[in-house]
């Protein structure tokens, strides 16, 4: 099912030569200069609510505003700001104490939301405060002992859980609908066990106000709406409907989607719905229901191709599938556009490790029973995955479609996430671990052995599942195959560093570059970049020891 074949571009010589073991060692003084690169770049990369480029949103054409949280005074620095800045400040209308109680539909201009402390964004067109970005970054932040910063970014969520309703996909309006991978108790560990070269350790009264956010952000993956039917597992969900805002800048991705389910009728005829070009307003209001509501959305209203649109269906799964942050592939369908009839590996492994988190706070602060509550959701989350996506004869993690009843035969790289969690036995593990050529190229682990034309699949590979594979890998005691797989993910992205100067969001770990060319999606390779940044700094300490 490719969209075309992907074009190699000359490598680095004495880099990576693109075969699997024979990665090139990286030179001192090479290593030096991307370490430098890194450490310097955090602060290129961290923004402020006082700064007048952190609210500018390239997604989106409308001018900046910022909204303050119902009943909260303006800062002062925010009053200055609106004055420099030529920023409006506007209050959200209510309080919020969950996701869903300010509507998207009743912000007329979308716009950032406060955050108190500095924190750093991805990079490129991504200029806010990201989920599971976050974690990644906070590994970089915490190995170059930039403590403060990084305890503000953890404290920053808190802020969004208390006055936003839940942990954000990223600080926008329009991001009221969606959380991404949960990550909070990983990041709460990170930052409450750094002693930044001190040996001084934050408090128990900060860990106990941790403990209770991160209780409240554990919650909203067990609610109803994460609920993956009977299973005991959890899946991803959007709660808003249609297109979403922030794909205002990429005028061509679902008119991209229509037109390769036309081509392959077989597998998109069901994602599409016929309907005019230019509807009248009775057309307009049957499009309301069956596809998106094309008055209210400047991408529903362009999302057309020769009479056809996209089905509701399609945008609530094309939602679940931005909440995964795995945006996009083809492992939930073409475009993934089932997301939410599944229980995935990656997020369930998540929520064991974060139960086990909870245990381990729990029992830090003397709440003997508590911990005791939180270990057997762990255990009853594991026996779950073991039933339900653990496939001994193939010896991988499946998702599991709880809609048809069946699991997936889609090998993805989130089968090595119960590793990193400590969810896999050690039978487990070694089946896993044995997999690992599914998924190894002389640039890195690929996302998948599948060649879909889009982002997330093979021939793409990506910090934050490179690290948790290698992560993974060597805490269940494969530490030869973790250290030879981020090697050769290192040297991929030290090959474009040499090259232009460059750390990029994703890599091509089959060509062993930065050349990046999707069929639909992003068409972009963003510089920056916070993820991948804290992900070198952790493999350079993993391959050393």
């Amino acid at each position: 099912m490719n969209f075309y074949r992907y074009s190699g571009l000359l490598l680095l010589a004495g880099v990576c030569c693109g075969a699997v073991g024979q990665t090139a060692a990286i030179a001192a003084d090479d290593e030096a200069k991307i370490l430098k690169y890194i450490d310097g770049g955090w602060d290129s990369l961290s923004r402020s609510m006082t700064e007048c480029k952190s609210l500018v949103d390239p997604k989106v054409t409308t001018a900046p505003v910022l909204y303050l949280p119902a009943g909260m005074a303006v800062p002062q620095a925010v009053l200055d700001v609106e004055a420099q800045c030529h920023v409006q400040v506007k209050t959200l209308p209510r309080r919020m104490t969950k996701m869903g109680d300010v509507k998207v539909a009743e912000i007329a201009t979308p716009g950032l939301l406060y955050l108190p402390n500095r924190y750093v964004v991805p990079g490129g067109r991504f200029n806010e405060m990201y989920g599971w970005d976050s974690y990644f970054i906070l590994l970089g932040l915490v190995h170059d002992h930039k403590t403060a910063l990084a305890r503000g970014m953890v404290e920053n969520f808190f802020f969004e859980i208390e006055n936003y309703g839940a942990i954000l996909n990223a600080n926008r309006t329009y991001f009221f609908t969606r959380s991404q991978p949960p990550f909070l108790s990983s990041m709460i560990r990170e930052v409450y066990e750094e002693r930044g070269g001190t040996g001084k350790a934050l408090d128990k009264a900060w860990l106990a106000k941790a403990y209770g956010y991160a209780v409240r952000d554990h919650a909203l993956w067990t609610s109803a709406a994460h609920r993956a039917g009977a299973t005991g597992l959890a899946k991803y969900e959007d709660i808003g409907a249609g297109p979403v805002a922030e794909m205002e800048d990429d005028s061509s991705y679902y008119q991209d989607v229509i037109r390769w389910m036309v081509a392959h009728p077989e597998q998109g005829a069901g994602y599409l719905v016929d309907a005019p070009d230019a509807p009248t307003a009775e057309q307009a209001a049957g499009l309301r229901t069956t596809s998106c509501d094309i008055a209210a959305s400047k991408v529903c209203a362009r999302a057309h191709v020769d009479g056809h649109r996209l089905s509701a269906a399609f945008y609530r799964g094309d939602r679940a599938m931005r909440e995964s942050g795995f945006d996009t592939s083809f492992r939930f369908g073409p475009f993934s556009g089932a997301t939410d009839h599944y229980a995935p590996v990656c997020l369930n492994s998540l929520l064991y490790k974060y139960e086990l988190d909870l245990a381990q706070m729990a029992t830090a602060l003397d709440k003997a029973g508590e911990a005791r509550r939180w270990k057997s959701a762990a255990a009853a989350r594991k026996a779950a995955m073991d039933k339900y996506l653990w496939n001994a004869a193939e010896g991988m993690y499946f998702d599991y479609d709880f809609v048809a009843g069946k699991a997936s035969t889609y090998r993805y790289i989130s089968t090595f996430y119960p590793l990193w969690a400590g969810a896999a036995s050690s039978a487990q593990a070694a089946a896993v671990a044995k997999k690992l050529p599914v998924f190894e190229h002389g640039g890195g682990l690929a996302m998948s052995d599948s060649e879909s034309g889009t982002q997330w699949d093979l021939p793409f590979g990506w910090a934050p599942t490179n690290w948790l594979a290698v992560d993974g890998l060597a805490r269940s005691g494969f530490r030869d195959d973790a250290k030879r797989a981020a090697n050769e993910f290192r040297a991929t992205v030290m090959g474009n560093f040499l090259l232009d100067g460059t750390i990029r969001e994703k890599y091509n770990v089959v060509d062993g570059n930065a050349n990046v060319k999707v069929a639909a999606g992003y068409h972009v390779n963003v510089i920056g970049f916070g993820w991948t940044n804290g992900v070198y700094v952790r493999m350079h300490d993993l391959v050393g020891r």
